[in-house]
């Protein structure tokens, strides 16, 4: 039962944030947005669904229960999505799953980002420390982490670039 309701948790809201992240491209590329040059989104959009759906499955092998591993996966995961809505909540339309910069628009350091430099990569490796304690699925969860941890920092350093905090 804790697979389905993780599936639940985890692809219904990832469809809505894709939903929302394709009107705000288009409104970003509308108003003269530019793509910078060696970004990692295409490995990003397989690899994100696909390290929660590894989850499950490992999960299922292993029988997972509801044990207290469950309660704290769901409060990891819950937090994690707290703060990610808080991030995408603070830089509204400028929001999106590609790194879309307009030119000479401010940092956003408003929100969470007074507190993190990067608070919804923040959140994405906490979603998948909290879907890997829900799924006991500690090889995939593993694996996971180590992978788009990884991406994310490579997709951090072309983002700094691109917003002129890096060289």
């Amino acid at each position: 039962m804790n697979l389905v309701m993780l599936a639940t948790i985890v692809f219904v809201p990832m469809i809505l944030e894709a939903l929302i992240s394709q009107r705000n491209e288009a409104r970003l590329r509308g108003q003269g947005a530019i793509e910078p040059p060696g970004d990692v989104y295409s490995a990003m959009q397989v690899s994100y669904p696909g390290a929660f759906a590894l989850m499950l499955v490992e999960g299922w092998l292993r029988g997972a229960g509801v044990d207290v591993w469950v309660a704290a996966g769901f409060t990891t995961f819950l937090g994690a999505k707290l703060l990610k809505y808080w991030a995408i909540m603070t830089l509204g339309e400028r929001w999106a799953f590609r790194v879309l910069v307009l030119p000479g628009a401010p940092l956003i350091a408003a929100g969470p980002y007074r507190l993190l430099q990067h608070p919804n990569y923040v959140a994405v490796i906490a979603e998948l420390v909290g879907a890997t304690l829900i799924a006991h699925a500690p090889i995939a969860g593993a694996m996971s982490v180590l992978a788009f941890g990884w991406l994310i920092q490579r997709r951090i350093e072309v983002e700094e670039r691109a917003l002129g905090l890096r060289r």
